[in-house]
């Protein structure tokens, strides 16, 4: 299959905007680099442990942003391409040129994505995330678990074949960035967040 020239200007767009890092361009303007405090990760999270809630915000804000915006573009000139555009997105916020290839996990991006190309998605995999994150506390894992959600959702739902694939690949994709939290959920050793565990105090307290 030929690809043409504004394809590939669309996929190298959509992986140069995914490499636009909101907590490291914020981070700029605050003379930090979220990378070399807590985790070590440049996503929203440890933007939040490290920097506070309003600056997560913005990270958030500008994370999604970008995947939305990639993901229109692909929509608005390579429609066929829009699934490759938003994947190269999140990847390109995992490894972004223009932070040295250390990003962060692609869960924010991801959901910019499928704002545009699939926004019903959006809703199962939202109560997957706060059904784990309430119980346990663990971010990561709820992240993974939602992730998870979407390609079996999707086959319920009768997904494409672009839409199966760009599922499944997010999936793996999602828990191969988590591997570390994941490792350390199975230790003991992975941090919480104890105001989030809202059904465990529930529970708790029944």
């Amino acid at each position: 299959m030929t690809v043409s020239p504004i394809v590939v200007a669309i996929l190298l767009v959509a992986y140069l905007l995914g490499s636009l890092s909101g907590s490291l361009l914020l981070g700029r303007l605050r003379g930090v680099d979220v990378r070399t405090l807590g985790s070590g990760n440049a996503g929203g999270t440890n933007a939040f442990r490290t920097q506070g809630a309003r600056f997560a915000l913005g990270v958030v804000v500008i994370d999604i942003g970008k995947g939305v915006l990639a993901a229109w573009l692909a929509l608005r000139f390579a429609p066929a391409w829009a699934y490759p555009a938003a994947a190269l997105a999140v990847v390109g916020h995992v490894w972004p040129v223009w932070h040295g290839f250390r990003g962060g996990k692609g869960a924010a991006t991801a959901v910019g994505g499928l704002l545009v190309l699939w926004p019903w998605a959006l809703l199962p995999l939202l109560l997957a995330w706060l059904l784990v994150l309430l119980s346990s506390g663990y971010v990561g894992l709820a992240t993974v678990v939602a992730a998870a959600v979407l390609p079996a959702w999707g086959a319920w739902q009768g997904m494409s074949s672009p839409q199966a694939v760009f599922a499944a690949g997010l999936a793996l994709f999602i828990a191969f960035t988590h591997r570390a939290n994941l490792v350390r959920v199975w230790r003991g050793q992975e941090s919480r967040f104890e105001k989030a565990r809202l059904l465990h105090r529930w529970r708790m307290r029944a």
